[in-house]
């Protein structure tokens, strides 16, 4: 008999903790929000992608990560770090084609190497061989490397 008392009392204990939980949530939730948090159930993923839209026209925000934005901020303002993006590029051989010696020594040339560690550059290709340049001197590095008979991607 204990036995069953004590088992309704924790029973009724636990129904008054889920009771009180729920009526925190309706307290932090205004009815105003209720009823927005509704209709929004109600919406397709399409409709809900096309209110993000309409809600961002509206009132002039964007719904990117926080990180993203941060990001973009660190270079001053966004247009400016959206073109710091553009401008650093990365060179990257992908094969050293018929000519290997030519290339050995225009990548010996190009990047302060001596012939031995050139050499190893060729060999590993693909490679990066320059990275976060200015796309002046990739296109420079890609010319040079491209007239010797290698294939260069700028990425």
């Amino acid at each position: 008999m204990e036995e069953k008392k004590e088992e309704k009392v924790e029973t009724k204990k636990e129904e008054k903790k889920e009771e009180n939980k729920e009526e925190k949530k309706e307290e932090k939730v205004s009815a105003k929000l209720e009823e927005i948090i509704k209709k929004v159930e109600e919406l397709s993923v399409i409709e809900l992608a096309d209110l993000v839209k309409a809600l961002e026209d509206k009132f002039g925000v964007s719904a990117t990560p926080q990180v993203m934005a941060s990001a973009g901020a660190t270079g001053g303002d966004e247009g400016e770090g959206g073109e710091k993006q553009k401008e650093s590029v990365s060179v990257i051989l992908k094969d050293a084609g018929q000519s290997k010696i030519q290339i050995i020594k225009e990548i010996k040339e190009i990047m302060g190497l001596g012939l031995k560690e050139s050499k190893d550059l060729v060999d590993a290709a693909p490679k990066a061989l320059k990275e976060n340049i200015p796309v002046s001197e990739a296109e420079e590095i890609k010319k040079k490397l491209e007239e010797s008979g290698a294939t260069v991607e700028i990425k």
